[in-house]
């Protein structure tokens, strides 16, 4: 336990630092350290995508209806995944 004068003191240092950097007080009060740059979709995921839905296009030409609608729907779930998890990002971002 700080005695009467600790704690004015230790209340006298939080207001200086507080007026000095507030960047660095915000960081501290919300817990976590925020990314020096925002996390990025991987160019690899976004490739396997693009391939996905050519193999797609490709079996719908083929008429391999199944198949075709197969792979459609794995392209729109990695799709779907990437923007559901930028969105994400971006709401924890602004917060």
């Amino acid at each position: 336990m700080l005695n009467r004068e600790d704690n004015r003191r230790l209340a006298q240092l939080e207001r200086q630092l507080l007026e000095d950097d507030p960047e660095f007080c915000a960081r501290f009060t919300v817990g976590e350290i925020p990314p020096l740059r925002p996390k990025r979709v991987p160019l690899s995921l976004i490739l396997t995508a693009i391939v996905v839905w050519t193999c797609a296009i490709v079996l719908a030409v083929f008429t391999w209806w199944v198949a075709a609608a197969t792979t459609a729907f794995c392209g729109t779930v990695m799709v779907t995944a990437m923007a559901c998890s930028a969105i994400r990002e971006r709401r924890r971002d602004k917060i």
